[in-house]
């Protein structure tokens, strides 16, 4: 029997095209079995049982990973297992399933399996598969975003710090991770106070003549001027580097040993300054909460459920500091217990990411050994995952549970009052039930310029930004049309879904319940036009027009087969509209300036009226970067040789106008 590897193979899966075996990317090389044959024609008809029980015939006896599909050849369900076809097997009995296997049963049409050599291979195959293809009966890890990190690089005499994500293709050490940017930035801040080490670009800092504002604030030692020779601001990265190791109290003593000694000496500003260091290390440690004196690297998971919400509190302590938390709210079945929920989602959790040494749990999983086994193989070092019964490893563990309680207690709460305002928006613009789903569409530009349309969504859950979507202009576009930009953006959208099966009864269906456009009347009547040229009716539209001077709170609002209307002052569903056409400002801003900086990267200063390239080479020699450009004053553009006042205003409209 041919044995052959899965990102090579396009005969891997049962009915599964070349195109979709090739671009499955598998975490480790899985070897895999191809002898099998096509199904008759005749048993595609079948569903349900009589279906499974035709692909058992077909199905290995070996660990692998099966795949159920239904008539429409989306994936319902993605599971591993030991031997696949015993698996397969047990789904043939027609009792003892729970609701949501008998729904999944009745709905598959048809099966493919992959073999692999072990059940390990199945697992962290498992996870990829899941991440691909997000079946409807799987648990969801629905936030799978990188997080973030502290660097201090080495490519350079003196190294700079920096918040970090992503790869890792830059020569320094890295520390965390961190839970959150929000934890990154207030730990950043204080070690910038503590050690003195400098956050700008080396661009920058090659360009400077004098000390910046940093310098000032005693944020940074400013070896960019010789403020501070190389050798003793390297002694300062090294502290930095000790303190974020974990040997943070052998840095606190010598620190207070120097301050004491300084004040000895009568050197009174030195030891003022050395306590001011020891407040910022002081700081960062206030914010961490949990100080574990004997867990040096760790991550934990606590599971909470009420009210048919699983909430997943995930702890991170990295060289005896804890670096955050961060609550999880994975999309599963209300009838699946906290361990089966907590078992399917840390496969995908470390899907891309690399254990610690040690893992703790708040529950008893049922593959524990096998997880421990495979995030071994995944990080080339021993990884213990454990469900800890005493000692400090439990009370992490109840730390980590009580976070949880208190997490998933906001969240319905929060969504309890979310319910309370769709079901208000519904009563006051006339929809027949509660939007499920909210679609805000908005264009930014600067007088026709990198032209970007967006979308946000809303729902139950309030913000739902991983499915935020931008749209850059292509189409024929009068510079600052507006209403051609959202025709083509309504119209890229709309011919997508029509690809989607419209379900009025489905949870996670793509159709919006209600669209909400910036703008009045001409918005709305191009926006319904769009969608009657692509034979889509039914979708509820509501246009909010800005109010005189454009004043908050004095929005007028259009929808077909009504007049004009505003509401109430003070009314909780105009502050509600009020926030989605915010958010959709923010992105839509947000998304424009990335795109003009990548422009601006690209053509350089000459793109700005009366900036060529003997002023651009001013400006950039004497403020180093385009960043360091755009954030100056008028009155500091100004200093620069070369830059008239009317210049100098142009450069400051050019990057601060909003649209």
């Amino acid at each position: 029997m041919d044995r052959k590897r899965l990102d090579v193979d396009p005969e891997t899966e049962i009915r599964a095209d070349a195109d979709e075996s090739a671009e499955l990317e598998a975490p480790i090389d899985i070897e895999i079995e191809t002898e099998i044959e096509e199904e008759p024609a005749a048993e595609k008809v079948a569903t349900g049982a009589a279906a499974i029980q035709q692909f058992q015939k077909l199905a290995p006896s070996t660990p692998g990973v099966y795949r159920m599909l239904d008539a429409k050849g989306t994936v319902l369900y993605v599971g591993k297992a030991k031997n696949i076809a015993k698996r397969v097997a047990s789904y043939t009995r027609g009792t003892g399933h729970t609701n949501r296997i008998s729904r999944m049963i009745a709905a598959t049409v048809s099966m493919e399996f992959v073999s692999t050599a072990t059940e390990t291979e199945a697992l962290l195959l498992e996870a990829n598969m899941i991440k691909r293809f997000s079946p409807r009966f799987n648990v969801l890890l629905r936030d799978d975003k990188s997080f973030p990190y502290i660097l201090i690089t080495r490519d350079h005499p003196a190294p700079q710090i920096l918040k970090h994500r992503g790869a890792r293709n830059r020569e320094g050490d890295y520390y965390g991770p961190f839970a959150a940017a929000g934890a990154v930035n207030r730990t950043l801040n204080a070690l910038e106070r503590a050690f003195l080490l400098r956050s700008c670009s080396n661009a920058f800092y090659e360009s400077r003549t004098r000390p910046c504002l940093l310098y000032q604030i005693k944020r940074c030692s400013a070896p960019c001027t010789g403020e501070i020779s190389l050798d003793d601001y390297n002694h300062l990265v090294e502290e930095a580097r000790d303190f974020l190791s974990g040997r943070s109290t052998s840095v606190k003593e010598m620190l207070a040993a120097e301050m004491e000694k300084a004040s000895d000496a009568l050197d009174f500003e030195r030891a003022a300054a050395l306590r001011d260091r020891l407040e910022a290390l002081s700081t960062i440690q206030s914010h961490q909460g949990v100080h574990p004196r004997s867990t040096a690297n760790a991550d934990i998971f606590a599971v909470h459920q009420q009210g048919g919400v699983t909430c997943i509190e995930v702890f991170f302590i990295r060289n005896y500091q804890n670096w955050g938390d961060r609550a999880y709210y994975p999309r599963a079945d209300r009838s699946l217990e906290a361990g089966e929920v907590l078992e399917s989602f840390l496969p995908q959790f470390y899907e891309n990411r690399v254990a610690p040494n040690c893992v703790l749990l708040s529950h008893e999983i049922e593959d524990r050994e096998l997880l421990a086994e495979a995030l071994t193989t995944r990080a080339d070092y021993k990884v213990d995952v454990m469900v800890p019964q005493r000692g400090e490893k439990r009370e992490l563990v109840e730390h980590a549970l009580m976070n949880a309680r208190s997490a998933l207690g906001r969240r319905l709460a929060e969504s309890s009052s979310q319910a309370k305002l769709l079901k208000a928006l519904a009563e006051t613009f006339g929809l027949k039930v509660p939007p499920r789903r909210i679609e805000v569409y908005d264009n930014s530009h600067i007088q026709g310029s990198n032209p970007v349309g967006v979308m946000i969504v809303a729902g139950r859950d309030g913000f739902e930004k991983g499915q935020y979507r931008k749209f850059n202009i292509k189409g024929e576009v009068a510079p600052g049309d507006d209403m051609g930009m959202m025709r083509e953006v309504l119209r890229r959208r709309f011919r997508r879904l029509q690809e989607t099966p419209r379900e009025a009864d489905e949870p996670d269906s793509p159709w919006p319940d209600l669209v909400i456009l910036d703008g009045g009347q001409p918005q709305l009547s191009a926006a319904r036009e769009t969608l009657k040229e692509l034979g889509i009716e039914n979708v509820p539209m509501l246009g909010v027009a800005k109010g005189l001077d454009r004043d908050a709170g004095r929005e007028t609002f259009h929808m077909a087969g009504r007049e004009p209307f505003r509401l109430p002052p003070r009314d909780p569903v105009l502050y509600f509209v009020e926030r989605l056409r915010d958010e959709a400002h923010r992105f839509a801003i947000g998304s424009h300036r990335g795109r003009r900086k990548k422009d601006i990267g690209t053509l350089g200063l000459q793109e700005i009226p009366g900036v060529g390239p003997t002023r651009k080479r001013a400006l950039l020699r004497h403020f180093g970067t385009l960043a360091t450009v755009e954030s100056a004053s008028v009155t500091d553009l100004q200093k620069v040789p070369g830059i008239s006042a009317a210049t100098a205003q142009a450069i400051y409209d050019f990057f601060h106008a909003n649209r």
